[in-house]
């Protein structure tokens, strides 16, 4: 099938960073508000990242499964509405203080908390109890090995299973049989989350279709060292005996660090997963086409080649390139996206072999304007060097915004911005950059909103490589309104997207 997109517009926003009262965004009213708004701009995507749920440093990218849901972005008045809590017992709990960020430590604390007490009233009957087997049944592949380890994971006061028992970590049999009896309450709550996550989350896609929205959303390349995903299938992994890493994902010093980017996930053992069908990738593929209209394959790199560092080294510095599985995954991609479309991050440092990949793929790839204005006229993210089949960003989640990367520079680093755009000011070059975006040839163009809004680099999603203020950056609600998109509903219109 062909993955190009229908020329259109689209916002890039993490359900994370909607308004609400509750700490963190979620799949309730905003959603559906902000999906209005984007309608009567005339946009036609929404990208929103990983869902899954986060554990250390808050990092969508790494997940303790790449299956489940994040019960953070479960909507809490869905629940009141259900009759599983009151409002009082939800604004008696501390959230947050800052209506503009996330504060994760004060959402473990509470948030789980609130759902628990939702879970104690959970009696599912009728219409409910039907919906809970269907998903069970639909769910069945990971859902309990996702749900036990989560249970044993919080009964070791949130160690990594990489220091649970022997017996757990290596998964003996009797060790599981006990554990899963003894902690049955536990996974049983596990489960109410994930049910009430997709449960909120297919009624989230029913009203996005209705407004002719394409929700776009990340597949990371890498599952977490720290996940269900590892646990349960670590055949599919380069892992020792003891079940440590041999070598760890990142990649080499690049413009974000002299050091390289040292991600510590574990690697893919890409020949047992040939000899294996890739099973693992298909069944991944198969619920992320159940989630997104659009799967962005992130760090697309690692298929054609992949960074291997050391396990235990300090730095990216001392790895080493080899070859991933290539096309071969890309035909079992495609056999599982049913008919969700497919787009490949392919950022980085410049490869043959990935150029190659994409162009047997035929899947659209990403331009980025923060990009496209040094060395020279034929950089490929500038846009006269666009062709359709590709998404252009202003930046993504990982870069400057685009007022705090123009701010950051001098005025003869942007000298051939200047002069390609015709202005002489930041802001000015700003707002030319937005507008060559959407008059670009390039089938999406898709901005965070953070630029939308013209925001600096206090509203940054994330810096690679440190830790911290990260994935925190939230819309305050009067920033969703109709007037902040009146430019991009003018240009939407004006360039036919």
């Amino acid at each position: 099938m062909s993955h190009r997109l229908t020329r259109g517009a689209g916002v890039l926003l993490p359900i994370f960073s909607l308004p609400s009262p509750y700490g963190i965004g979620t799949l309730g009213k905003e959603a559906r508000k902000f999906a209005d708004l984007l309608k009567a701009a005339g946009q036609k995507y929404w990208q929103v990242l990983p869902v899954g749920p986060t554990g250390y440093g808050d990092s969508p990218y790494q997940s303790f499964s790449a299956f489940a849901g994040n019960p953070y972005l479960i909507d809490l008045d869905t629940l009141i509405e259900e009759g599983l809590l009151t409002e009082v017992e939800v604004n008696s709990r501390n959230f947050g203080e800052r209506p503009e960020a996330v504060d994760y430590g004060l959402l473990y604390e509470n948030r789980f908390a609130v759902l628990r007490l939702a879970f104690s009233r959970f009696h599912p009957e009728g219409e409910v109890l039907r919906e809970r087997e269907e998903f069970r049944r639909k769910h069945r592949e990971w859902l309990s090995d996702y749900c036990l380890f989560m249970a044993c994971k919080n009964a070791l006061k949130g160690a990594p299973w990489s220091e649970w028992p022997e017996a757990l970590r290596l998964r003996r049999t009797e060790a599981l049989r006990e554990a899963s009896e003894r902690l049955a309450e536990e996974i049983q709550f596990q489960e109410f989350c994930q049910f009430c996550f997709f449960r909120q989350w297919e009624k989230f896609r029913i009203y996005l279709k209705e407004k002719g929205i394409s929700l776009i959303g990340d597949v990371p390349i890498y599952a977490a060292m720290d996940s269900a995903d590892v646990w349960a299938h670590p055949e599919q992994f380069l892992l020792d005996e003891a079940r440590r890493p041999k070598a760890v994902a990142g990649v080499p010093p690049d413009a974000f660090t002299e050091l390289g980017q040292l991600w510590g996930n574990p690697l893919y053992d890409w020949e047992w997963m040939e000899r294996d069908g890739f099973s693992w990738w298909r069944r991944r593929m198969r619920a992320s086409a159940q989630l997104f209209d659009v799967i962005r394959i992130d760090h697309f790199i690692g298929i054609a080649r992949y960074y291997a560092v050391p396990a235990g080294a300090k730095d990216a510095r001392s790895g080493s390139y080899f070859p991933g599985p290539g096309k071969k995954l890309l035909d079992v991609l495609e056999e599982e996206a049913g008919e969700a479309k497919i787009v490949a991050e392919d950022l980085g440092v410049f490869l043959p072999e990935v150029k190659a990949l994409l162009t047997i793929s035929g899947y659209p790839n990403m331009k980025v304007l923060e990009f496209g204005f040094d060395g020279g006229a034929d950089n490929e993210h500038a846009p006269h060097n666009y062709v359709p089949n590709c998404v252009v960003y202003g930046g993504t989640h990982d870069n400057e915004t685009m007022k705090g990367y123009l701010e950051g520079r001098q005025d003869w680093d942007l000298a051939y911005a200047y002069n390609y755009f015709g202005v002489s000011d930041r802001e000015a070059l700003r707002k030319a950059m937005v507008r060559a975006a959407y008059a670009s040839v390039a089938d999406a163009a898709v901005l965070q909103m953070q630029d939308i809004l013209g925001l600096g680099n206090e509203a940054r999603m994330n810096f690679p490589g440190h830790m911290g203020e990260n994935w925190r950056w939230r819309l305050l609600p009067e920033q969703a309104s109709p007037e902040v998109f009146e430019t991009v509903r003018v240009y939407t219109g004006l360039y036919g997207r």
